[in-house]
């Protein structure tokens, strides 16, 4: 979440008319995240303040918008705690500002957390393999544009920024990925991007899965080894004090397994998934550090935390 498109009080107050939401109260941009553009927007109905999301898309076109927005409804509706779209009046969940694609979202309690507890990885277990159920009702589709391909695609426009070590991991780790056969694995909706701040907690309860932005079809594994990545670490300002809290990765493994169990296979590939789930938040954070997007309000995340992370999962096999 950042802020690319600044948005103006007069425009705001045009675009609720299309929803059933009362009269601005407030707004404010949200600094946190790197993709959207975010603001909170307080709203004054029958006296009573109801809070909001507003969500304008940077990336992603009007066609492919309405995949991300029914699965946050579908899974709201399916007892997985999603924040919900708000309708329009109009047409659906989608609405246009500035020219972009934009949509108005419940806004949840509770706040994301930097130092997990073991405890809280354990709910996330659970919650992710319970969203990996939920979504076999899901009909649409949508492919993963974080795939090996765009990893490859990536590195070629970031090479020449990159130091020889660097290049010489990422190509490894390329060749290796490429010998995988992810198809064959357990396969269907993934959040893809679960990371601690798209969580909201109050405690220990789990108010809210947030950001599911590059949700799609993809391989379940992959997506417990994206949480585990960064659940489940050490949090250290440090990239090369990163090291892996074991207790945390079973409290968060089991439980997930009791839910979902995984496959022989699974269990087999569950390395070169940590290792996948690493590479793609390397690339990711280096293409926005070599070739950054401007924004009012904008968030690089240090690549060198996956870098890090890639290579502990690399040493360990």
């Amino acid at each position: 979440m950042s802020v690319y498109t600044v948005v103006d009080e007069p425009q705001l107050i045009e675009f609720l008319k299309d929803y059933e939401v009362g009269s601005l109260k407030s707004f404010e941009g949200i600094s946190a995240g790197i993709e959207n553009t975010n603001y909170f927007v307080d709203t004054n109905l029958n006296g009573e303040t109801k809070r909001f999301v507003l969500t304008i898309f940077e990336h992603h076109s009007f066609e492919e918008l309405p995949y991300f927005l029914d699965i946050m409804a579908f899974m709201a509706e399916h007892q997985i705690p999603t924040a919900h779209p708000i309708q329009t009046l109009s047409n659906g969940y989608l609405k246009e500002l500035y020219g972009k694609p934009a949509a108005l979202v419940e806004r949840l309690t509770g706040s994301g957390v930097e130092d997990p507890s073991e405890i809280q990885c354990g709910v996330m277990g659970e919650q992710l393999a319970r969203f990996h159920q939920a979504g076999a009702g899901f009909e649409s589709k949508r492919t993963n544009d974080r795939d090996l391909q765009w990893m490859q695609a990536t590195f070629k426009q970031i090479e020449a920024f990159l130091p020889d070590d660097e290049k010489q991991m990422i190509t490894q780790e390329l060749a290796f990925q490429s010998t995988i056969d992810w198809a064959h694995l357990p396969q269907g909706v993934i959040h893809a991007d679960l990371f601690c701040d798209n969580a909201l907690f109050d405690g220990d309860q789990l108010s809210g899965i947030i950001d599911l932005y590059y949700a799609c079809n993809s391989t379940f594994l992959y997506d417990l080894a994206v949480m585990v990545n960064d659940w489940c670490r050490l949090h250290s300002e440090q990239p090369l004090e990163i090291h892996f809290d074991q207790a945390k990765v079973e409290a968060m493994v089991s439980t997930y397994q009791k839910q979902r169990p995984l496959t022989d296979a699974e269990q087999k590939a569950w390395p070169a998934a940590l290792r996948l789930a690493a590479l793609r938040f390397f690339l990711s954070r280096l293409k926005d550090l070599h070739i950054p997007r401007e924004g009012e309000m904008t968030q690089i995340k240090d690549p060198k935390v996956f870098k890090r992370v890639l290579a502990i999962h690399q040493q360990s096999v």
